[in-house]
């Protein structure tokens, strides 16, 4: 695992796209910070750049630097559930602009899964993480269901996992809002 984070360090540093397992299920990504290589991961997608991507972080500390307001109850949620959660915050900061939503919106994720986790923690940046499909394709549930056009256009293929053939479910989505306001988008 350890030459795999390596690798992908290495590609996320130079622009590139890695397709990499998560906590939830498999994911393009990329350096969030960098406006060409988000522009790639919306062209191989082949999805509207007003539609917002993703990030994940390996700690509640890294949100902070990528969000203007970090509500209280953000911790909460983070830190009591018990499946993957992205959190959408109100406005984005120290990110690609082409990775906010058009209100300036962002939606992070605390990775707690070991690979995804080590390598957010490793590269020191918010990395992308949007499904591996074209848009509007079915959500590949584990690395076989990917199709090879996905595969191919790729900079690198993480080899870890790719035999796991359990089938993963999306994360749960939750935007905070002004004055405590919580809405689930998806459970």
């Amino acid at each position: 695992m350890e030459e795999e984070i390596k690798k992908c360090i290495d590609v996320l540093r130079s622009g590139g796209i890695i397709l990499y397992p998560t906590d939830t299920v498999w994911g393009l990504g990329c350096d969030a910070t960098n406006e060409v290589a988000v522009k790639r991961i919306y062209e191989i997608k082949q999805r509207a750049d007003s539609k917002a991507l993703l990030l994940l972080v390996d700690s509640v500390g890294k949100v902070q630097g990528y969000v203007d307001e970090m509500p209280e109850l953000a911790y909460d949620i983070i830190e009591m559930s018990e499946k993957p959660v992205t959190i959408i915050y109100s406005k984005g900061k120290n990110l690609a602009a082409n990775v906010l939503a058009e209100d300036g919106s962002i939606g992070i994720r605390v990775t707690k899964e070991l690979f995804s986790h080590s390598l957010c923690e490793r590269f020191r940046r918010p990395i992308v993480s949007t499904s591996a499909n074209i848009s509007g394709a079915p959500t590949p549930r584990n690395f076989s269901q990917i199709a090879s056009e996905i595969v191919e256009i790729v900079d690198y293929v993480v080899a870890y996992r790719q035999n796991d053939l359990t089938e993963a479910a999306a994360s749960s989505i939750i935007k905070l809002g002004p004055g405590s306001c919580v809405k689930v988008i998806r459970e």
